[in-house]
């Protein structure tokens, strides 16, 4: 018997993915879990052979959720599953642990079948995800040119990042002019915009 723990902040999905996983005779929900961090102490509690994790969660989201359990219950295999997976998201949650990546939109026994998989001690990546990630542009930008564009998300002043980076306001500027110019955007909200969309942030 497969034991599987089951992380979404959805009650609704989490309870039609066990009722789903309950019809298979070799696997059995052994857990729910609402947020990333009751994920982590439902998985040190339960020890399952599989979890499968939702992306985007409160408190701790997919891509910590897998990198925490690989540590404290490293026989556990994740699956992560997604409502809008992304290239950088799938590269991520490889380099986290992830044994599995499932689009929610999959058909109903996929998910039955890649638990099964992972557990076996395989890998699975969703094949839409896998093109896509196979076919994504590569991110143009530096580690701190997109620090300083993550701290600029939210119409944070110049004086405010240049503080918490630790560099002088000019050096902000020059920073979030560079990407914009390498982004070939007007604006940095638009920078902003464009990088979410391709996964970089």
């Amino acid at each position: 018997m497969i034991r599987v723990l089951l992380a979404d902040d959805e009650e609704l999905i989490r309870t039609a993915l066990a009722a789903l996983l309950s019809l298979e005779p070799d696997l059995e929900v052994v857990a729910h879990a609402a947020d990333g961090r009751a994920a982590i102490d439902a998985a040190v509690a339960h020890r399952p052979d599989v979890a499968v994790v939702d992306m985007e969660m409160p408190v701790l989201d997919g891509l910590a959720v897998t990198a925490e359990l690989t540590k404290a219950v490293p026989g556990c295999a994740v699956v992560v599953l997604t409502g809008h997976g992304r290239p950088q998201h799938l590269k991520q949650a490889l380099s986290a642990g992830a044994k599995g990546f499932v689009r929610k939109g999959s058909p109903g026994g996929t998910l039955a079948d890649v638990i099964r998989r992972v557990h076996g001690g395989d890998r699975y990546v969703d094949p839409s995800l896998a093109a896509d990630a196979l076919t994504a542009p590569e991110c143009p930008l530096t580690p701190r040119e997109l620090e300083v564009l993550r701290l600029a998300e939210f119409d944070t002043p110049v004086a405010v990042i240049a503080r918490q980076t630790h560099l002088s306001n000019g050096t902000v500027r020059n920073y979030i002019a560079a990407v914009i110019g390498k982004l070939g955007v007007p604006t940095r909200a638009e920078a902003v915009r464009k990088a979410r969309e391709h996964g970089w942030l």
